[in-house]
């Protein structure tokens, strides 16, 4: 089983991800440029993409987060302002929103969407690197290797329908032992570093900047030195 797919390295290095370039469904409105890493039977997806040019989308058909790793994208809202998204800035399109997207030069984004059929959530949301944090329930004491850790999360989607939940979220250092992965998981690093253990003993580093995606189910672990801090995506699935 994958344990982790890197989606996005912040230094620019290649990544050994396989891509492949697809649509997420006939209307989707970044079918040409689109470059998919992980599917899912849950209709989730993760990847990247690039975009430049002027698109009006009467009605967003998914669920889609973006968070932009170089250049600028700027997204509008019927009846509302322009949010501008640089590199590090991210935003939950929800499925049914009406959408201007435009780019005057080449931008490039690592994204995660989910399919909806009935969206209990629309418009555009953006992420916030500055959240507003509340406590959040540490990992279970039976999987640390250490002390607890002091975690935070802002939650700003939520689409009940695709059991689709995005925000913000921090943590103090910790350890945690491999265990399979209790969500689908998109996570874009916005301070510090981690080192995800496969079962196989073998470590993936990620640090600010980097984005991957963690499949339910996976066995990974964790190990963090100092604070992190990271955008994330979160779906459960029914297995």
């Amino acid at each position: 089983m994958t344990v982790a797919v890197v989606l996005h390295r912040a230094d620019g290095a290649p990544v050994a991800t396989e891509f492949r370039r697809a649509a997420f469904g006939k209307d989707d409105p970044f079918a040409r440029q689109r470059e998919i890493a992980w599917e899912g039977p849950d209709s989730m997806i993760a990847g990247r993409a690039s975009f430049i040019g002027e698109l009006d989308v009467a009605r967003f058909p998914h669920i889609e987060t973006i968070v932009v790793v170089e250049g600028e994208l700027t997204l509008t809202a019927a009846g509302a302002a322009p949010l501008v998204l640089g590199p590090q800035a991210g935003a939950v399109i929800g499925c049914g929103t009406a959408l201007r997207i435009q780019a005057g030069f080449r931008v490039q984004f690592a994204f995660c969407a989910a399919a909806c059929d009935k969206p209990t959530k629309r418009g555009l949301v953006p992420l916030r690197a500055n959240a507003d944090f509340k406590p959040s329930n540490p990992p279970p004491a039976e999987t640390l290797l250490g002390p607890a850790p002091e975690c935070r999360s802002d939650n700003v989607f939520t689409d009940d329908g695709a059991q689709y939940i995005a925000g913000t979220w921090d943590s103090t250092p910790y350890h945690r032992i491999v265990r399979p992965h209790r969500l689908n998981e998109f996570m874009h690093l916005l301070a510090g570093s981690v080192r995800f253990a496969a079962p196989d003993g073998s470590v993936l580093s990620a640090s600010a900047g980097d984005a991957l995606f963690v499949p339910q189910g996976a066995p990974i672990g964790w190990q963090s030195s100092e604070r992190v801090a990271k955008f994330y995506v979160v779906q459960s699935i029914q297995t």
